[in-house]
Parts: structure tokens; sequence; C-alpha cells
């Protein structure tokens, strides 16, 4: 990695002016929207109608995710459940119910869907929680036998019964569709339960609500000022253990061909962390790793990783090309990235990396490898400018390209991004139709 410019150290400064501001901004907003979010410029004023092959049996202003969660349940009257901010040993598994507007029919969600400039608003709320299943607490459920230590027979009996339970609730929902594909959310810092199930939600819904959409939830969103973060990181190490577990949990659900996982900020850490473990484990028991976890794409957005430990823990253990497909998104006016990168005195953040963070050998490996797909994102975005793979319409509509369509980039796969000398693909403001178009 090359020293960073001082025009960079320049702009890293001004970002880290308004530090406390800006730190207090993302205590009081959160990192998701009460609202759906506005329509990806693919589908604005198309043809391309992303809803007209949905089952009849999800044509709803409701959109109903599965879940799996080791957050601790809040206590409640019991009339509904809710989860906070507190850990759990046990990892639990259901479904989650979000309403979309109020009273909406499906043509009018539709419409609205497809619309750059909307006559009504929105909103979502978390309409039902439904716990389906959990799992054993997870501790040293081991026996000893014949002067070995094993793992308790009884332990493994009463795990197999929960997934039994899981697959059921998958093949139910595969049974509905024909893409028989997984798209595993793992959401980042300071989201909420319900935060994560609005973004899980608003992303299977532009996807034309095609495959099973599940929210990987942990125990993230505490608040406070930096205390907040100290504690969303340790929760996200947390919850690695749990992420294994469900990760093979869904991979072993005969009917599912792929698993997509999608991962934002600090989640990038706990998802490449249990996918680090997995494939350390499957390399000693000499299995391929994208075979055994059904491995379609793996996309990091706004990744809240160290440059140098990504280096050391992902491109070196070779984690790069375990997947089909891997693509990050990074922009340098992600203000929390900024923020992170003051906090933990870091050279670079991989959400703000750039050409000029790599060598020339780290640029020429780049160029080799093509299921590496490095985008930095040139577009317009809102004020701490961190949850844009949602938010902006550029953004979501190259992520609907990617896990609904399976395109590669390049204007001669449909995916118009603009590459860099250096291997690095650019995404403007009004993609995907091209700037050099005049349109």
């Amino acid at each position: 990695m090359k020293p960073m410019s001082d025009a960079k150290q320049s702009h890293r400064r001004c970002q880290f002016g308004g530090a406390v501001l800006l730190w207090l901004s993302m205590m009081t907003l959160g990192c998701a929207g009460p609202h759906l979010a506005d329509t990806p410029n693919l589908f604005a004023e198309s043809v391309d109608n992303p809803f007209r092959d949905v089952p009849a049996a999800w044509q709803s202003s409701t959109i109903d995710i599965l879940y799996a969660t080791d957050r601790k349940p809040l206590d409640s009257d019991g009339s509904q459940l809710r989860y906070g901010t507190e850990r759990s040993h046990a990892l639990a598994f259901g479904r989650c119910e979000i309403e979309v507007g109020k009273a909406l029919s499906w043509s009018e969600l539709v419409e609205a869907s497809r619309t750059a400039r909307r006559s009504r608003s929105l909103p979502l709320k978390v309409k039902t929680i439904e716990q389906s299943g959990i799992f054993p607490e997870t501790r040293a459920h081991v026996i000893e036998e014949d002067g070995r230590w094993i793992e308790d027979p009884s332990y493994r009996a009463e795990i197999d019964a929960v997934t039994e339970g899981l697959h059921k609730q998958l093949t139910a929902r595969l049974a509905r569709t024909p893409r028989k594909d997984v798209f595993l959310f793992v959401h980042g810092f300071n989201n909420t339960f319900d935060d994560a199930a609005f973004r899980m939600a608003t992303l299977w819904h532009y996807l034309g609500r095609i495959g099973v959409p599940v929210l990987y939830s942990w125990p993230a969103g505490q608040g406070g000022l930096l205390r907040g973060y100290t504690h969303d990181r340790e929760s996200g190490e947390f919850t690695i253990l749990h992420l294994k577990q469900f990760i093979k949990a869904l991979a072993s659900c005969p009917e599912v061909e792929k698993i997509h996982i999608i991962a934002h900020s600090r989640g990038t850490d706990v998802a490449m962390t249990a996918l680090r473990e997995l494939s350390l484990f499957y390399q000693g028991a000499e299995l391929d790793t994208r075979h055994e976890l059904k491995l379609g794409n793996v996309i990091l957005a706004a990744p809240d990783l160290d440059l140098q430990v990504a280096v050391q823990r992902i491109a070196a253990e070779r984690l790069l090309i375990i997947p089909e497909r891997f693509t990050m998104y990074m922009t340098d006016d992600d203000k929390a990235i900024g923020m992170a990168q003051w906090l933990f005195m870091s050279i670079q953040r991989l959400g703000q990396m750039g050409e000029s963070d790599l060598n020339e050998y780290q640029l020429e490996q780049l160029q080799k490898m093509n299921q590496l797909n490095l985008i930095r994102v040139n577009a317009k975005l809102d004020f701490l400018g961190h949850g844009y793979f949602i938010s902006n319409p550029a953004v979501l509509s190259d992520l609907i390209l990617i896990l609904r369509d399976n395109r590669d980039p390049g204007v001669e796969n449909g995916r118009p991004l603009r590459k860099t000398s250096g291997g690095f693909w650019i995404l403007d403001e009004h993609y995907p139709v091209r700037s050099d178009d005049g349109l």
C-alpha cells in the first residue's frame, strides 16, 4: 500500500473537523430511514417492471422476511415480540412482516415503486415478529469418551432438530419462487433490529421479491457516543459463532441452490470473519468452501474495515476468490467511514479505498481477478453518505443488476460502469444510463 497523498490527508482532516457533530448525528439518525428507499434509476419511468412475475401470495403492501438473531428479546406485555441490543447465547429465527405505506393496494405500491417522483409517502413499519425456533445455547457441549473429548450427541440432536425446522420454512418459501436462492443481509453499526429489517425488506422488494430474503441481526444499536461504537464492535465479535452456525444451516438445506451475502458497514467485518473461519475449517477438511456454502455473490457495502487488516485477513487468506463474485462499494464521501478512520487511527479504511492506496503489485493482481469488482461511487449521497447502497437510486440499481440478473460489470454485460486504468469501476449519479450517451 502507498502512503496517503497530501490531498487525501487534507480531505480526511476536513472530514474530521465536525467529528462530534457527525457522531451525534449518527446517534440521532441511526443508519436507516423509516421509508421505502427512492425508486432505483433502473426502474424509474422504465419499461423494466420487476414486479410483473411476483407470486400472487407476495403481491401485497407487506413484505415478509425470514430472520435470525442473537439479540435478547425485550420485556413486553406479551402483545408484540421485540428484540433489543443485549446479547443472547441462543440463536433464534422466525419471520418478520414489514408494512409499506398505509392501506396501500398492490397496484398502488407497484406504481410508486416505479416512479421517480412519488406523490405519496411510503413509511415502513414492523407489523409482526414471530419467533419460530431457537438453537440450544452455545456452550462447551462435550463429553469424554475413551479418553477423548467429543461433541455431546444429545446436543447435536438438538441442533439437527432446530435446523430441520428452519429447513421447513426455507423449503416452503422456495416453493413459491423460481429462484432457489437465499439473500442474506448482515447489517452494520448502530442498527436496531427494525432498522435492519427495513433494509432487507427494501432490497428484496426491489429485487422483484425473488428467492428468499433473510436478515441476520446481531446485537448492535446500543447508542451512546464512542461507547456505543465499542459496544457494537464487541457485539460483532460475539456473534461470529452464531453467524457461522446459521450460514451452515442455510447451506445444508437441499432446496437452496445459492446463498448471496450482502454486508454493510461493521457487518462486513462480522461477515468476513465468519467466512474466514468457515473457510479455514473446510480447507482443513480438504473441502471446497464455495461448494459447501453454495456461495454466489459476496457484497461488501461501505466496508468499515482497516485496509491493512483486510489485506492480511481477507486478501492473503484468499477469501476474495471463494465466492463466484466478490463486490465492494466505496466512496470518499462516506463520513461515517472517515470518522472510524480517525477513531482507530487507520492509515486507510476499506470503505474509502482508491487506486492510490494500492501498490503496483496489488493493482496488477486486481486486473487478474475477474471475479473481484471494486466499485467507486461518484454520486450524490445523503448527509452521512454511509447507507448509500440502499438510499442511492444509482447504487441500488447496480445491486439489482448483480443479484437479480447476475451481471458482470461492463457495458457489454448490461452494467455500464466505467473502468479505470487501475482496474476500479466508477458508478455515476445517473447510472445505469451512460453519461456518454447524452441521455
